[in-house]
């Protein structure tokens, strides 16, 4: 995939997890990667790491739900590398409460960073990319949205589901500027959000064909297949990475 050296990235979320492990696999194309989270202290040791490795990555403090944040990130974006070719919108929360107890508040973190922050960063970057005629943005959904989710609330479960319609959405809205528009849906990955399940994560184990949970850097495979060349006829889909869990 020596074709994406020298594009310009920016992550989302990227401090841990999927996050990190995508920040790390882009730059190891040659991608030029801007690792955004609201942790900066993970963004600047993930900045640390890459740069022991002879990577390129620029850690920014990151807000998705804000629009001045978001905006501030591309600016800095656009005048350290000149442009912005892919988006890869991973930051997200998940929290586990029943509707009945769930809080109006809840309602809202959980969606600001979600959803909205998938919206925020997405329109941010799409004059970027419409004025090169070439972009690849790929969003983070979850195999909650088909399923309602196991380990998670209903607003997460929505939450995901409302980025799967989008993309649907935005990829016809880009298609006629060469930008493709993507998701993916990880099933259960052992990133730090899951760890904690300790028992529930073996009974999940037990039920999937593969018996065995995720890795955050198998999804970064797929993540650099749908920023890659060898994507460019894929646009509006959905890409299910979960050990055979959920079968579409």
């Amino acid at each position: 995939m020596g074709a994406l050296k020298g594009r310009v990235a920016i992550v989302t979320g990227a401090g841990r997890g999927i996050g990190k492990a995508t920040a790390l696999r882009l730059a190891r194309e040659g991608i030029k990667v801007v690792a955004g989270d609201i942790d900066e202290n993970a963004v600047m040791e993930l900045q640390k790491e890459a740069e022991q490795e002879g990577l390129e990555i620029l850690g920014l403090k990151m807000d998705v739900s804000s629009s001045e944040d978001v905006e501030r990130v591309v600016s800095k974006t656009i005048e350290r590398f000149g442009g912005i070719d892919i988006l890869v919108n991973n930051a997200g929360i998940c929290e586990e409460v029943e509707v009945e107890n769930m809080t109006e508040k809840q309602w809202d973190r959980l969606m600001s960073i979600n959803l909205k922050g998938t919206f925020l960063c997405s329109r941010a970057v799409i004059p970027y990319m419409k004025q090169k005629n070439y972009g690849k943005i790929v969003n983070l959904s979850s195999i909650s949205a088909e399923t309602g989710g196991v380990l998670s609330g209903a607003h997460y479960a929505a939450s995901k589901a409302g980025i799967k319609a989008f993309t649907k959405k935005l990829s016809r809205e880009l298609g006629p500027y060469n930008i493709n528009v993507n998701s993916v849906a990880p099933g259960r990955i052992l990133t730090e959000m899951i760890k904690p399940a300790g028992e529930r994560n073996k009974k999940v184990e037990q039920e999937l064909p593969l018996q065995r949970l995720g890795e955050p850097e198998e999804v970064a495979e797929v993540i650099l297949f749908l920023v890659s060349k060898a994507s460019d006829y894929l646009t509006g889909q959905c890409i299910h990475v979960n050990g055979g869990w959920y079968m579409n």
